[in-house]
């Protein structure tokens, strides 16, 4: 067990860290009076749990869905308890929430999926699509739309990483970072060792993002120069369509690269590669105070306890 290299994973939520094991996720999240809550349960991924699915690229494509439905979940639950700390304090009852205040939820989730298809996805389509001799070459015209994806998308995390809630958040998502970094170097999860790490991490979903639009613009853009042989997209609405069909492919490739970045990151190519990724988490992270880090800590502590029961075990024996 102690030779075995294990890796975990994470993400902030709201006022709190997500850390996910090889067979548990824990939420610990700060409440208002300075207390802190955990949500800690037991998860195996489906493609550990269905050995015939574990095969390249259909794993990153599932392992990426099972990672938005469990990130969008523990999110929601960290909102949850921000609106009731938030109630509390103005003296306001908290009550569970109603049926139409479930389908305001999912018409505000649906709002944010339409916005961002529209900005990242018909936009940059749609300003391509002007350059006409640009949009006679598919090949071509997925560079552009892609740069111009890629683009929109630097801009965005850029401009929200203003926001007063937004900062937090991101402070969060360092202390994640260094807590992950201390964990993978075998030391003590304290403050002082945990404080020392960077923020910055080649596995983070920043990165993953990043690698993902990249290989996006590759595969579209042979994809569509393929398409073109027999075919033609009448209008903008059926190339995304036939787009959005072909993103399992994406995040399965995407994934694959990053795994493979990770275990050659020693070779200089591959430093030189990931770089952009680092660059970007400049954005999305920042240095967490030590409250950030003590949740971040607390977090990959209930999620890996299991590990140490596993080693006393086979000590015993």
């Amino acid at each position: 067990m102690k030779d075995e290299k294990i890796n975990i994973g994470g993400q902030a939520v709201i006022e709190g860290v997500m850390m996910r094991s090889p067979e548990y996720v824990s939420t610990v999240i700060r409440r208002a009076d300075g207390s802190l809550e955990t949500d800690t349960k037991k998860f195996i991924p489906l493609t550990k749990r269905v050995k015939g699915l574990n095969i390249p690229v259909l794993r990153g494509a599932l392992g990426l869905f099972e990672m938005m439905k469990l990130g969008i979940g523990t999110l929601n639950w960290s909102a949850d308890r921000a609106i009731e700390d938030e109630k509390a304090a103005k003296g306001q009852k908290v009550s569970e929430k109603t049926f139409t205040g479930k389908v305001l939820d999912a018409l505000g989730t649906s709002a944010v999926l339409i916005i961002a298809l529209g900005l990242f996805m018909y936009i940059p389509y749609k300003l391509t699509g002007m350059l006409e001799k640009i949009s006679e070459n598919q090949f071509l015209f997925n560079l552009l739309a892609g740069i111009i994806r890629t683009v929109f998308m630097v801009m965005y995390m850029y401009s929200i990483s203003f926001m007063k809630d937004v900062k937090r958040l991101f402070q969060y998502h360092g202390a994640e970072h260094k807590a992950i970094a201390a964990f993978e170097k075998g030391l003590d999860i304290e403050p002082e060792n945990v404080r020392a790490q960077s923020r910055f991490h080649p596995r983070c979903g920043t990165s993953f993002i990043l690698i993902a639009a990249i290989i996006t613009i590759l595969i579209f853009s042979f994809f569509d120069s393929f398409y073109y042989i027999f075919s033609e997209y009448r209008n903008i609405f059926e190339r995304i369509g036939v787009h959005l069909l072909f993103l399992p492919v994406v995040a399965g490739v995407s994934f694959e690269l990053l795994k493979l970045s990770e275990k050659y990151m020693h070779l200089p190519l591959v430093k030189l590669l990931i770089k952009p990724g680092i660059w970007l988490q400049h954005i999305t992270t920042n240095e967490p105070d030590d409250d950030q880090i003590e949740v971040a800590i607390e977090s990959v502590k209930r999620a890996t306890a299991y590990l140490n029961v596993k080693e006393d075990e086979e000590e015993a024996e």
